[in-house]
């Protein structure tokens, strides 16, 4: 018996009965569609993730108090060890390290920002030194960055993000109106172009105002971030480890002591985020490949009812001349025929899963490439291990026997 042939039979058994085998392929299909569903959030997770939040900047690194922190014990170390950052930590680094192209400060409060009758509560105010704005992933859409003189003069000169802007000057141009933040008036330089949300949240709910302003108005306590360059040509890791020297020197640490502070890259943020989703991938992978071994169990259980079935037709098969192989064939490629078209409508469902919650939800989701490949092996793998002894036992009936059965 060929293949083409085993196949047509496994067709005709499976369209024979197709209340009976939509029941069987349910399991795979539910199972197949949640692993593919859970695998295209979290690769739409990864790439969002990638493109938007740790999304830092063209070769730069960020230096905070704590940086990237794996575990709770990571932070409770860190919360004793490590000190504020300063102001003139990020000038000592601009100032010794030639590997660094350029240096930015920023420090963050929060309050309410209002011009007349309109406000927006919540803002999110960075102090900041002129840098940032050419650091970071800013882009200008009016107006002007700070100038040195504004950030020296601590002057009260604002830049606005586009949820402010369109708040307080919906229908108006801010270059050069005047805005309270908190209790101060500010003067509006520049406003910037819309970042979007991430997970719903908005990254344009902010105002800049010079570091210097910042500290005069809320103090001088607090730990600043210090945002990074590389210098162009020079590898990132040699810039970190220049900055890293100058703090450590700073601080006055031994070289056995460990750092009081911590450095941030995108690819850190990646690598965190891609570890932390790993590890719900791993327990969904668990959870799903319990439900997939229950799948294969019916598959097995209605193939051995379609042997007990067809014990007659099985005799013939090998009076006429069928042997052992041939008839294990023939339910082996109907078992796995069966597996691969649940796994197949799962895939269908996945997709259609994918494209629903990335509609309305705000949860991205990225359909993989190569999830019907992957899809379509753990089906035949299922088909083959569930499918083999069902067949095995059908080619080992005595044809006598089973011309006898009724």
């Amino acid at each position: 018996m060929s293949i083409l042939e085993a196949i047509r039979i496994a067709i005709g058994s499976i369209l024979s009965n197709k209340l009976r085998s939509f029941l069987t392929l349910l399991g795979t299909i539910i199972s197949i569609s949640s692993i593919v569903a859970v695998i295209s959030v979290i690769n739409g997770l990864n790439i969002y993730v990638e493109e938007s939040i740790s999304n830092l900047g063209k070769g730069v690194f960020v230096i905070s108090k704590f940086g990237v922190i794996h575990n709770r014990d990571d932070l409770f170390a860190a919360i004793r060890r490590n000190k504020n950052l300063r102001l003139q930590d990020g000038l000592a680094i601009k100032k010794a390290c030639d590997l660094v192209d350029e240096v930015g400060v920023e420090i963050h409060a929060s309050a309410k920002a209002k011009r007349e009758n309109l406000s927006i509560e919540g803002v999110d105010v960075g102090g900041i030194t002129e840098s940032i704005l050419d650091i970071e992933p800013f882009e200008i859409d009016a107006g002007r960055n700070f100038t040195r003189s504004e950030i020296v003069g601590r002057s009260y000169a604002v830049f606005l993000g586009n949820d402010v802007r369109e708040a307080l000057f919906p229908d108006t141009d801010p270059i050069g109106k005047k805005i309270t933040v908190g209790q101060r008036r500010f003067l509006v330089v520049g406003a910037a172009k819309k970042r979007g949300s991430v997970f719903g949240m908005s990254r344009d709910n902010y105002v800049k105002i010079p570091i210097t302003t910042f500290q005069k108005i809320y103090g001088t306590w607090g730990s600043v971030n210090i945002s990074c360059r590389k210098a162009p040509g020079v590898p990132i890791d040699e810039a970190m480890d220049q900055a890293r020297v100058v703090l450590r020197s700073r601080h006055h640490l031994k070289y056995k002591d460990e750092d009081d502070f911590g450095i941030v890259t995108s690819d850190g943020l990646n690598d965190l985020w891609k570890n932390l989703t790993a590890a719900i991938f791993s327990i969904a992978t668990f959870v799903v490949g319990i439900s997939l071994v229950v799948s294969g169990i019916v598959i097995m259980n209605i193939m051995l009812v379609a042997v007990i079935e067809r014990t007659r037709e099985i005799g013939v098969r090998k009076a006429v001349g069928a042997t052992n192989r041939d008839i294990t064939r023939q339910f082996l490629v109907e078992s796995v025929i069966l597996s691969c078209l649940g796994g197949f409508l799962g895939l269908l469902l996945a997709a259609a899963l994918s494209v629903i919650i990335q509609n309305v939800s705000p949860l991205p989701a990225r359909f993989p490439l190569w999830a019907p490949p992957m899809a379509f092996f753990i089906c035949t793998t299922i088909g083959i291990f569930f499918g083999l002894n069902p067949a095995r036992k059908a080619s080992r009936l005595d044809p006598i026997e089973a011309l006898r059965a009724e």
